[in-house]
């Protein structure tokens, strides 16, 4: 199934740039664009910008950019059906779908069938729950027992999965799905058979377990985590889904999805361990809680809680060595430049427990009140542990100078260093020196890579026969001047394609006469002229947006955003105070035939520098025929280049 054209142009049709981009980047008007801090990078000073006048984001730190449905697909990591059942879901447009041939099912991407395979499963795991015999007698009395009531379980889509060898796989091949991505996902595993000529056979790989779906940012489900409910010592208690191309574990927090609206407005992401601890919490009224699934935090995971807050707090059960472990991967989050707290329960309680025990109110009381910041939370834990040891206090007053260097903000790290000085009776002065010392390390480590690293390239360079990459390439006057005039003249071209020029002729059809007999050395602009061609032979008018659309080329859309977008803007005082600053569109007709003209005036340029080659390559070993015909050549590319040159008003010296 794919969307029809008419749901897909009333979603582009409905589509504010501004407005999409504000739910995830604080943005300020600034004249005719937006501005914020980029969401792709970190960055204090804002490089991101929104122009609403062309639908587009750019930005200029970390050269990400694109139409609002490029960004939801960024942001949120979502395929691009996924970024446009986002749309529709926000502006209230009915999706409609049509059938794909049987070639198009064949060439859709493998991501995509995976996804349809395992939403199918959360369907099917989720019915058996609700309308079994077995999935209401044990697995919904399981999540009723844990407290969880009907609205939650649906909230979640929690399901069951029969103690059946093929029960999941056998309905799905009846379907029509395919054992190759039923594989794929790791929801059947291929029966191992001692004859090659055998029929295959699948099986399930959960079984006698209820199921929790593990969605993506988007809504998507992605793997499933299942606990079993019997008491069998030779299987695991909790069974997850393979490592597959839809599913990476280090790159997923459970409940994000349904928490991410919470964890904006409240401004803080509250961390714990399992499953049903997100769900207790969010019954509870506390949905700013996601899980890390059991695993220690990863840098992926880090960053997908800091598109939506730079606040993380992470909840501890009573397990006093588990606590230990787990403060080693919190260096991490440090190193995000995002603020870290944490808070321990009660001996014996996990958040589940606890949020039960005590209620919403009261738990929420209980996170404001114990809530202490990692460094000082590291500190006072890990001086109960040493006791009087002073070659052990050492060690800790290392760890901990190790733990604030990963604090990227230097008044952050003055107001750690002073805090722990006093928990750890020191002087502060020695924490810093110690601070520095590392930091001297690390600095005179990172010269020395760059000094191998310069080394490696200088070898590279001096090898003759070897191709190094384009931006290593030292590219000649001529041509690094053609690039340039190259790219100023297809700005011109996608931004007022439509504006009229002398006559009224539309601008695109002014340089499309102009340029007739000239080929762009850039493969996206010698696309997008013959794209701008094309539209204009069919009789349709040429729009930016078309360079931007999903089934373009990528070097295509980061070309046309980079034509599109400009990193200075005129200020807002010259409006104010009246002065008159004539605007690009105004002045297109004297602008526009010189860009033209500079443009074959350089290309004038490169052709006499191969003519002039090709003379002292015929000079040698060629013919006085050939080497007349070259000479003449040369004689009417200077009277050409001249008569450019007059027109525009260069002289040569």
């Amino acid at each position: 199934m794919r969307l029809t054209k008419d749901t897909i142009d009333q979603i582009q049709q409905s589509i504010d740039v501004v407005e999409v981009i504000s739910d995830f980047v604080s943005l300020k008007r600034k004249g005719h664009y937006y501005s914020g801090c980029c969401p792709f990078h970190n960055e204090k000073t804002p490089s991101f910008t929104v122009t609403p006048a062309k639908g587009i984001y750019k930005c200029f730190g970390c050269g990400k950019g694109g139409d609002a449905i490029q960004f939801i697909m960024e942001h949120e990591g979502a395929s691009y059906v996924e970024a446009m059942a986002y749309m529709a879901k926000k502006y209230n447009i009915e999706i409609k779908e049509e059938e794909l041939s049987e070639e198009q099912n064949f060439e859709q991407s493998e991501k995509d069938s995976m996804l349809v395979v395992t939403n199918y499963a959360s369907q099917y795991y989720t019915d058996q729950l609700w309308n079994s015999e077995d999935g209401k007698s044990i697995g919904l009395s399981y999540f009723k027992e844990r407290g969880f009531r009907e609205e939650t379980i649906k909230k979640f889509e929690l399901g069951y999965s029969h103690d059946q060898w093929d029960g999941f796989t056998k309905n799905a091949i009846e379907k029509g799905y395919k054992t190759e991505f039923l594989t794929k996902t790791g929801l059947s595993i291929e029966r191992d058979n001692a004859n090659e000529n055998s029929e295959k056979k699948f099986f399930d790989r959960f079984r006698g377990r209820v199921m929790f779906p593990i969605h993506n940012v988007a809504g998507r489900v992605t793997a499933f985590g299942a606990r079993i409910l019997k008491a069998d010592k030779t299987q695991a208690k909790y069974l997850n889904s393979i490592e597959s191309v839809i599913y990476h574990k280090s790159k997923i927090l459970y409940g994000l999805f349904q928490a991410k609206q919470a964890i904006r407005k409240e401004e803080e992401c509250l961390l714990v361990e399992g499953y049903t601890d997100v769900i207790s919490l969010h019954q509870s009224g506390v949905e700013n809680v996601v899980a890390s699934s059991g695993t220690s935090l990863t840098e992926d995971q880090i960053k997908l809680v800091k598109r939506y807050t730079p606040n993380i707090t992470i909840l501890y059960d009573g397990d006093a060595a588990g606590l230990k472990a787990s403060l080693r991967g919190v260096d991490l989050i440090l190193q995000q430049d995002m603020n870290v707290s944490i808070v321990v329960f009660p001996q014996g309680e996990d958040p589940d427990s606890y949020v039960q025990k005590i209620g919403p109110t009261a738990f929420k009381d209980y996170i404001k009140s114990n809530k202490k910041d990692f460094i000082s939370f590291k500190t006072e834990i890990s001086l109960k542990e040493i006791g009087n040891d002073p070659i052990k206090r050492a060690e800790v007053i290392k760890d901990i100078v190790e733990s604030i260097s990963k604090v990227p903000d230097a008044i952050k790290r003055s107001v750690f260093f002073r805090e722990c000085s006093k928990l750890l009776e020191i002087d502060e002065q020695i924490l810093i020196s110690e601070y520095n010392k590392k930091a001297i390390q690390k600095g005179n480590q990172e010269a020395k890579k760059w000094e191998e690293d310069r080394h490696a390239l200088a070898e590279l360079q001096a090898i003759p026969d070897i191709e190094l990459p384009d931006d290593i390439v030292r590219l000649s006057i001529e041509e690094e001047s053609l690039k340039l005039h190259e790219r100023d003249m297809m700005r011109y071209l996608i931004n007022y394609a439509s504006s009229p020029m002398e006559q009224e002729m539309p601008l695109s059809d002014y340089l499309i006469h102009e340029l007739q007999d000239v080929e762009f050395k850039n493969p996206a602009y010698d696309y997008i002229i013959k794209k701008i061609i094309d539209t204009r032979l069919n009789g349709n008018t040429v729009l930016h947006t078309d360079f931007l659309q999903q089934d373009q080329p990528q070097y295509v859309r980061d070309a046309a955003i980079d034509l599109l977008s400009t990193k200075f803007q005129l200020s807002d005082n010259w409006e104010k105070f009246q002065i008159d600053v004539p605007k690009e569109i105004d002045v297109l007709n004297s602008v526009v035939p010189k860009t033209v003209l500079r443009l074959k005036r350089v290309i004038l340029k490169c052709m006499m520098r191969d003519n002039i080659k090709e003379i002292e390559r015929i000079q040698k070993d060629g013919s006085n025929e050939e080497l007349m015909h070259l000479l003449q050549v040369a004689m009417e590319l200077k009277t050409i280049s001249k008569d450019i040159d007059k027109t525009l008003g260069i002289v040569v010296g």
